[in-house]
Order: structure tokens, then C-alpha cells, then sequence
């Protein structure tokens, strides 16, 4: 029993990627790590294979705090689809690399990006591979079935292959039409190389309870990628004035700890997650039009481990978010004299599924 609990600690702390919700533009690559399952007891010769499934709707507006009560006709309204495929090699004394490719299906219906408030509602919509990322691991500790503590670091980077400049049609009216960038947050990718710093660790308090710590962070030194943020319209003098005409490409962070209740082949987490978007960045510029802000939520899972595989579900219930200035708005609040800052979406909660299995 002890092995067992064991392991299925060390498989769930493999890797952590930060998960967002809603309208800050966190690329749809992020989320998955932390429910990948990888047993750092496997053989060097083991590789290990993992399918996750997300499904989120984000229709709800915040200015930091406040929730903005958006009339139904008037809600942007995300709905994001993604399948995160991930293989990974293990190796001895605990090292392990891994390479991770999500696909998408996204959409976002909205009136204010076509005619404007109070028109007809028209969907935009985008579809396939996200940004590839490559990471390398190594816990700290030599890797023993006693051992009721560990902690693993990780360092890797992100490639831009996400398409960033995704197109597709904008309505003016019931005759014209505008191929344009589509909003940021159903973008396949954030058009930067980034790279990915990891800290995960664990302790084994029994048989049947053990708690765990994750933080990521990805750095994004790219301030801009080029892309207007215009949806096909003209920018105003201020946007141009203040820099947010052009998408950023921002910095993303998170911060998760919880713990688990293992019961045989199952097991049932309950945790916190607060993830989100800075202001700034830690290197590079930060201009740009970005959603900055954070997401806190409440966590619970069920997991189920066969001999070869682990079968899991979660459902992040958000409890509390805000959306904050960013760099063009904090501009123009200084050109106008008047409190900027745009609103962001959000989803009261999102659901992840998936299978882990060695190969």
C-alpha cells in the first residue's frame, strides 16, 4: 500500500502548466502539465503517454472586481475545446524529459466585435495546433518508495507554433464583412518563444493522505507579435497613443497546493489554484494589449489507477478574479485623465478529463 501511495504522488506532481479561464489571453498550451501522471520509479527504459480533454464557457465581465452584469445580448461569450497530447521519457535518477502539442476548437460569439452593442450576434472561430513545448525535469531527491518527501524543478521552452494571427470574418452589417486577427483569447498561439521554470513538490503525511505544492511561470520576453487587436476596425488616437493596438505577449504564472485522499484504486483532491496574467513582465517589455489579472479557484478531483493508466476528471470552480490595468490603459487613464481598464471574461468553472498510460 505504501508503494502504491508512493507513486501515485510522484505521478501526479510529473509537471505543472498553469490553466486559465475566460478572456485573459492565456494560450490553450497551458493547463495540462499538472495532470499529467509520471512515475518517477519507472525504469529508464519507460516512456509514458497522456491525452487531456478541456472544456471551458467564459461569458461573464469583470473590471477588477466588479462583475459588470453584461446583458445576454451583449456577453462575449468564449467557448474553448482542447485535446493536449504528451509523451515523455524517463530516466535514471530521476531525470525525465517531456514534449507536449495541444489542438483546439474555439469560438467566441459576440456583438460588440461586429456591429457594435445592441446588434445582431456573430461567432468567430479558429481551429488547430497550439504552441509545442519541450520540457526537462529532475527531481531533487533520490527517488526511494520510503521516502515520504521530494521536490522536482523544471526548466524548458516554448516554441511559436500556435498560428497567432488566426483570421476570420467580421460583420459590420448584414452586407459587410471584415477578414481580420481574431481576439486574443481564442488565438492558437501568443507568437513568443518563451521559457517554462517549474517547482513541484510533495509529502506523504499516511497511507491515505499526502499534499502537494506546484508553481510555473513562463517567461515571455517578446513584448508584441505584430498582430492589431482591431478586429478589422480603425484604432482610435488613443489606442495608437497608448500602445495597445498590437497584442502583447505576456508573462503567465501559477500557484497550486492541495492534497489527496487515497482510497485503493481511487483517490479525491481537494486544492486552491490561483493563476493569471501580470501586469508586467519579468523580462522585456510588457505594452500591448493584454488581459492582466488573476483567477482564484477551488479545486476537486477523482482519479482511478489501473496497473498501467490513470483515468482522472477535475472541475476548477472559480471563487474569486480580477481584472487590472494594463500598460495601454494605464497610458491612456494618464492621457485622459479619466480611470481606464478594459473588462475581461470569465468562466464560473471548467472541466478536464483525461488518461495517463505507460507505453
Amino acid at each position: 500500500m505504501k508503494k502504491l501511495v508512493f507513486l501515485f504522488v510522484a505521478c501526479v506532481l510529473h509537471s505543472f502548466i498553469l490553466l486559465s479561464q475566460g478572456c485573459i489571453p492565456v494560450r490553450s498550451i497551458n493547463g495540462f502539465g499538472q495532470y499529467t501522471f509520471t512515475d518517477y520509479m519507472c525504469t529508464p527504459s519507460s516512456w509514458q503517454f497522456s491525452i487531456a480533454g478541456r472544456y471551458f464557457r467564459s461569458f461573464r465581465d469583470f473590471r477588477e472586481k466588479t462583475d459588470l452584469k453584461t446583458p445576454a445580448q451583449n456577453e462575449s461569450v468564449n467557448e474553448v475545446y482542447t485535446m493536449d497530447f504528451s509523451l515523455s521519457k524517463m530516466f535514471e535518477h530521476g531525470w525525465s524529459v517531456s514534449m507536449s502539442l495541444p489542438v483546439s476548437a474555439n469560438a467566441r460569439t459576440s456583438s460588440f466585435e461586429h456591429g457594435g452593442p445592441n446588434t445582431a450576434r456573430h461567432t468567430t472561430r479558429s481551429f488547430g495546433a497550439g504552441d509545442l513545448r519541450f520540457t526537462v525535469y529532475k527531481w531533487l531527491l533520490p527517488a526511494t518508495i520510503q521516502q515520504k518527501f521530494n521536490f522536482q524543478v523544471g526548466l524548458g521552452i516554448k516554441l511559436p507554433t500556435g498560428d497567432y494571427k488566426y483570421q476570420d470574418y467580421f460583420y459590420r452589417n448584414d452586407t459587410t464583412e471584415v477578414l481580420s486577427a481574431l481576439n486574443p483569447s481564442i488565438q492558437l498561439g501568443d507568437g513568443g518563444t518563451g521559457f517554462i521554470t517549474e517547482v513541484n513538490a510533495f509529502y506523504i503525511f499516511s497511507k491515505t493522505i499526502s499534499v502537494y505544492g506546484n508553481f510555473y511561470y513562463l517567461i515571455n520576453p517578446r513584448e508584441q507579435n505584430g498582430t492589431a487587436y482591431t478586429m478589422g476596425k480603425t484604432p482610435t488616437a488613443i489606442q495608437i497613443a497608448s500602445g495597445g493596438v498590437e497584442t502583447s505577449v505576456p508573462d503567465l504564472y501559477s500557484l497550486r497546493a492541495g492534497m489527496y485522499i487515497n482510497m485503493h484504486a481511487f483517490s479525491f483532491s481537494a486544492g486552491i489554484r490561483d493563476e493569471g496574467t501580470p501586469v508586467y513582465d519579468l523580462v522585456g517589455g510588457s505594452n500591448g494589449a493584454r488581459r492582466a489579472g488573476y483567477y482564484l479557484s477551488v479545486e476537486p478531483g477523482i482519479l482511478y489507477k489501473m496497473k498501467k493508466c490513470i483515468l482522472y476528471a477535475y472541475a476548477p470552480i472559480v471563487v474569486d478574479r480580477s481584472i487590472k490595468q494594463n500598460v495601454p490603459d494605464k497610458k491612456t487613464s494618464g492621457i485622459t485623465h479619466v480611470f481606464t481598464a478594459g473588462p475581461g471574461g470569465s468562466a464560473n468553472y471548467e472541466l478536464l478529463a483525461g488518461i495517463s498510460f505507460k507505453l
